[in-house]
């Protein structure tokens, strides 16, 4: 499969690139501006790349008939959305702000109007929230901006995840990252399904990473071990703060060591290359490994035969690979017993 690597601002996003870590702030600024700029400086202090807020208008995102969820106590759904709104005025300011402390700033919009305020400040990218994969049109209107769209795919079969991405493909935008994702919040780790990935990648033929509603970091940082190029984590600076998305969500210190043990598997991905020991394990190699060594006193002008040899450590001498080599061969000096035997000592 040919390698797809594409910008997301200043950073590079894609095959053998670091993984993009989007913290995802949402709507956890609880409506307020320095609530805001405490999220972004708490990503910026845990190493995000990104963050991320939603962008939705209570009127074009829910019915006032909508039922509630019982995971929100089945308070009023239409009434807990316009509580959550953000004031569309500070997409300039959070933009500005995360930018010029070096992390990339978009949103999840969730209308048209919204799209268009977005493109209108240059975001670097738009992602679409599992439960508006089915709006292809919202989604083509997004990807018609040509920056990279990121779909999550909570709850979707194939067939939504296609349509999604042909709404990115049929104007001409290649810029696609597919999140796995479980809709529910949190998430047990049991329904995380991270295969997903891998099925997606080769499907669609596009980046495919993983959004998390799990608590903790280990599956996500599993998700980065099984090849995942983008993480998205609920992120807050306090799970005792009001609002919906606040109690799972991920805490500064938390993400902090989450985003250094994901650094960390990165590195130890390696590049699959087996060929021999690194320059750190020299010593080992020498010292530790198996080698031939006399089994007896040998003489100098003596046949050795397979008798006389034995394997142990160190590794300094002739390798057992190469026995067969050694049997019958003159030994050019005495060796003792127990030690090692190296080409120099025979004839």
């Amino acid at each position: 499969m040919s390698e797809i690597v594409f910008d997301i601002g200043r950073r590079k996003v894609g095959d053998r690139q670091p993984c993009f870590v989007i913290a995802e702030i949402g709507s956890n600024h609880n409506q307020s501006l320095d609530l805001a700029y405490e999220h972004i400086d708490a990503a910026i202090y845990a190493g995000a790349d990104a963050v991320k807020f939603q962008t939705f208008r209570a009127s074009q995102h829910y019915s006032r008939f909508t039922p509630g969820f019982s995971y929100l106590n089945n308070q009023d759904t239409w009434s807990l959305i316009r509580s959550l709104e953000i004031n569309r005025e500070w997409h300039t300011l959070l933009k500005q702000y995360a930018e010029s402390k070096g992390v990339e700033f978009f949103s999840s919009p969730c209308d048209v109007e919204a799209i268009d305020e977005l493109a209108a400040l240059d975001v670097c990218a738009y992602k679409v929230a599992s439960f508006d994969l089915p709006d292809s049109g919202l989604i083509a209107h997004m990807a018609k901006n040509t920056k990279p769209v990121i779909l999550s795919t909570g709850m979707a079969d194939m067939r939504d995840i296609q349509a999604g991405v042909e709404a990115c493909r049929s104007i001409g935008n290649e810029r696609i990252v597919l999140l796995q994702c479980t809709s529910l919040y949190p998430a047990p780790a049991g329904l995380s399904n991270l295969a997903a990935m891998r099925t997606m990648r080769e499907s669609f033929g596009v980046l495919t990473g993983y959004s998390d509603h799990t608590q903790g970091d280990h599956i996500p940082l599993a998700a980065v071990a099984l090849g995942a190029c983008m993480i998205e984590k609920h992120f807050t600076l306090s799970r005792k703060l009001p609002g919906p998305d606040h109690s799972f969500g991920i805490e500064p210190s938390e993400l902090k060591e989450m985003v250094r043990k994901l650094r960390e598997i990165e590195m130890a991905m390696g590049d699959g290359i087996k060929n021999g020991p690194r320059l750190e394990e020299q010593e080992m190699y020498e010292k530790g490994r198996r080698s031939l060594h006399a089994a007896r006193d040998i003489n100098a002008g003596e046949k050795i035969g397979e008798e006389d040899l034995i394997v142990k450590r160190p590794g300094l001498g002739v390798s057992p690979r190469e026995r067969n080599l050694v049997v019958g061969r003159m030994a050019r000096e005495s060796i003792p017993a127990d030690h090692w035997i190296s080409w120099n000592m025979l004839v």
